[in-house]
């Protein structure tokens, strides 16, 4: 097995990130599921600090959130699959 390219990796851990991110915010205002069930997805993405459902400013906010996470979350993968590679010789 290979060590993994940090910049890579990680770069495609917060791209995925983003289009999911994006994609659920778009899910939100498709009207495909119960009044509760729309109310409650906002919610969810409202339980970030500072987000208010489909303001400007708490979009970009949220893609800053992701874009954290989804960096941390990446850096450490590549650290621990990295860091956990047996070297034989």
């Amino acid at each position: 097995m290979e060590k993994l390219s940090f910049r890579s990796y990680v770069w495609k851990c917060i791209l995925g990130a983003e289009i999911v991110y994006l994609l659920c915010l778009f899910g939100g205002m498709l009207a495909i599921r119960s009044e509760a069930a729309t109310q409650l997805h906002h919610r969810l993405f409202e339980t970030l600090p500072g987000f208010t459902w489909l303001t400007t400013g708490s979009v970009i906010l949220g893609a800053i959130y992701v874009f954290a996470l989804s960096f941390i979350f990446g850096a450490y993968y590549v650290w621990m699959h990295n860091s956990s590679l047996v070297r034989e010789g």
